[in-house]
């Protein structure tokens, strides 16, 4: 699955026509938030990483990226490609092809 083909499987479950913006901003912000949460238990609390939990928020909070970028009309894929780009030109020497 490409990250366009998710993104449009993705927006079948966004509901609402008005603030949708800041439902998915909200939202992503409190998904990360449980995403720090489990990694904060597996460093501070001595727990073990939880990886199914965490592949469950994880995946909550890339669907609030791509509805973000839905509701603005941004490909998930264009958002994918500006971010490789952007490492690319900030970390050049770990980009270069090994002979």
């Amino acid at each position: 699955m490409d990250f366009n083909e998710y993104q449009e499987l993705a927006s079948k479950t966004l509901y609402g026509n008005e603030q949708v913006l800041t439902n998915c901003a909200l939202g992503l912000a409190s998904e990360a938030g449980e995403v720090l949460e489990l990694i904060q238990a597996y460093t501070f609390q001595s727990q073990n990483l939880d990886k199914e939990e965490l592949t469950k928020e994880l995946g909550d909070v890339m669907w609030y990226l791509s509805q973000i970028s839905e509701w603005a009309n941004i490909s998930f894929e264009e958002v994918a490609q500006r971010n490789i780009t952007m490492l690319q030109n900030r970390f050049p020497e770990k980009y270069r092809e090994k002979a």
